[in-house]
């Protein structure tokens, strides 16, 4: 999550020198969306006391799900809600962060 915060501030420091403070507002919801929807997947895997490798598939494939439900949510929210957003700076910093997240998980802190 470290790696997506990092690439997400970074974009929207550029974007927000190229096309101002919507753009900038853009690139950190874009972020946020990833961000967000991973912590929702953690909260759902951990702590949980699984005995059975179908129970660890089960917790796996409902995280999953529910990852996906809030990261369509807070799309669906943003792109509805705030007026000045800049579709391709969102989009894009969205991508960057759904492409970090699996790079992320190989390099060790």
């Amino acid at each position: 999550m470290l790696w997506q915060l990092l690439a997400t501030s970074a974009i929207a420091l550029i974007a927000g020198y190229l096309t101002g403070s919507a753009g900038a507002i853009s690139a950190l919801l874009g972020g946020l969306v990833m961000v967000v929807a991973v912590s929702v997947f953690a909260v759902m895997t951990g702590g949980n006391k699984v005995r059975s490798a179908g129970e660890i598939l089960r917790t796996l494939v409902r995280a999953e799900a529910g990852k996906i439900g809030v990261i369509v949510l807070q799309l669906w929210l943003v792109l509805t809600a705030y007026e000045s957003v800049v579709p391709v700076v969102f989009i894009g910093t969205f991508i960057v962060a759904v492409l970090i997240y699996p790079i992320a998980l190989l390099v060790r802190d």
